[in-house]
């Protein structure tokens, strides 16, 4: 099963029953916490808490945001640019980042002529180095935060 960034967690079902059980409290009413987990279950379409629990992940943590501003290394060459596409992977794990640079990156080896990329796709830990390697072992793309 994949899951995207959208996909509720057990973690967000969690906080959201206790938020349920909060305001419920507030207006004098009160719910126990089985009851209060099993109307969020419902809510976010499963049969009931022990379904949701089942399928969803304990907790997603996105460490990449559409829109964030990312400067890096690309092919060895400094950039700076947007996030503009974030997917995580299926083994969540790594994510899929597509960033579109600043200034574009020349990723010839050599300065005799240039290829320039404007926009790039690529496989992220979170720590921010791609999966895939070069040659000499060094990662094709890392990035850290602004």
């Amino acid at each position: 099963m994949s899951y995207s960034l959208d996909t509720p967690t057990a973690t967000t079902l969690k906080s959201e029953a206790k938020d349920l059980r909060d305001s419920l409290a507030q207006m004098g009413q009160t719910l126990s916490h089985s009851a209060a987990l099993e109307q969020i279950a419902q809510k976010h379409g499963f049969r009931d808490w022990n379904t949701a629990r089942a399928a969803l992940p304990e907790r997603a943590i996105a460490p990449y945001q559409v829109g964030e501003r990312v400067k890096g290394l690309y092919l060895e060459q400094a950039f700076s640019g947007q996030i503009i596409g974030v997917q995580m992977s299926g083994n969540m794990q790594s994510y899929t980042v597509t960033i579109q640079f600043d200034e574009p990156v020349n990723v010839t080896p050599t300065f005799m002529f240039a290829v320039l990329r404007h926009r790039v796709t690529a496989t992220l830990d979170e720590h921010g180095f791609s999966i895939s390697q070069r040659g000499n072992g060094n990662p094709q793309m890392h990035i850290f935060r602004r």
